[in-house]
């Protein structure tokens, strides 16, 4: 009774009470023009806003999409998807962005994005409409970037890139893991959720070779030294079985290159398949491989305030 076989990801498994179902539709981009009713709406969710939303990315509050308050240099480059508020503070100082002409390199430096012509490198930049944040079901074989000198098929392939200019990944799935990544043309808020300091748990799935006993979970859930540092402790259940071994529910909020894949070799357990299901409060349900999402306004908000994104 508390064990039932699904499948997931091609493997015969046995799933233990509790364990999270299959995931379901989305918006995928090989039948965009079926399936764009879905999509419209929620572009028309966020493109419509709360006034807090609007006054986080710069919008007068009671305002619409358009009516910006001023702001900081660095924050109206971040808000159009130039970079991280950081890096957008180095192409200040670096002296590689102009206002009405003028070279500027003080940070505290106002601009009103209605008024004032910003460019950076002498390109034009603007902030365009509200920011957009959605949620991509990766397939395993792409990798995460936005173009690849070796031709190899990126994640750029998969999202709204003529819908929404400037959407970015939200840092990096291996090329072979699958599931939950965002895309944002909001700088600020992918800098907050992509660095470890902003403690977004991100919760993966794990198909692993052999049994996991209690003493590898408890040394997972610890901490264990992968390339010569030791890993936060992490959240770590067994939820089910295949024929090969175990598969484990991982949680945790550092964003080490392959850190779930090395943590679990670390302790002899070597990962067959591995799929991002949740990000802070999101989770994957709904969404199916390959298929993407708006995100609502609320949904942007719980990622602000887990990523302390307004401290």
């Amino acid at each position: 009774m508390g064990k039932s076989p699904e499948k997931h990801g091609g493997r015969r498994t046995v799933l233990k009470r509790g364990s999270r179902p299959a995931q379901g539709e989305g918006v995928c981009p090989a039948s965009r023009a079926a399936s764009s009713e879905p999509c419209v709406q929620m572009r028309t969710q966020v493109r419509k806003g709360s006034d807090e939303a609007r006054e986080r990315h710069g919008h007068e509050p009671g305002g619409v999409p358009g009516e910006f308050a001023p702001m900081r240099l660095q924050k109206f480059l971040a808000r159009a998807g130039v970079a991280s508020r950081r890096h957008c503070e180095e192409l200040i100082a670096s002296g590689r962005v102009s206002v009405n002409g003028q070279t500027v390199t003080e940070m505290g430096f106002k601009v009103d994005p209605a008024s004032d012509a910003v460019a950076l490198d002498g390109d034009p930049v603007s902030l365009g409409e509200a920011p957009v944040t959605i949620m991509l079901n990766k397939p395993a074989g792409f990798v995460t970037t936005m173009s690849d000198p070796e031709g190899r098929r990126c994640v750029a392939d998969l999202v709204p890139l003529e819908q929404y200019p400037g959407l970015f990944p939200v840092g990096r799935l291996d090329c072979d893991t699958t599931g939950l990544l965002l895309f944002t043309n909001d700088g600020q808020l992918g800098y907050r959720l992509a660095h470890p300091k902003h403690h977004v748990d991100k919760t993966y799935v794990a198909h692993v070779k052999g049994r996991a006993g209690k003493k590898q979970i408890s040394k997972l859930r610890r901490g264990v030294t992968i390339r010569g540092g030791l890993t936060s402790p992490a959240k770590v259940r067994e939820i089910g079985s295949t024929p090969e071994g175990s598969i484990l529910e991982i949680t945790i909020h550092e964003g080490m290159n392959r850190q779930v894949r090395r943590m679990c070799s670390a302790v002899g357990l070597p990962v067959l398949e591995l799929e991002r299901i949740a990000m802070g409060t999101l989770h994957l349900d709904g969404i199916r491989r390959g298929c993407w999402r708006v995100l609502s306004d609320g949904e942007v908000e719980e990622l602000c305030k887990a990523a302390s994104l307004g401290e």
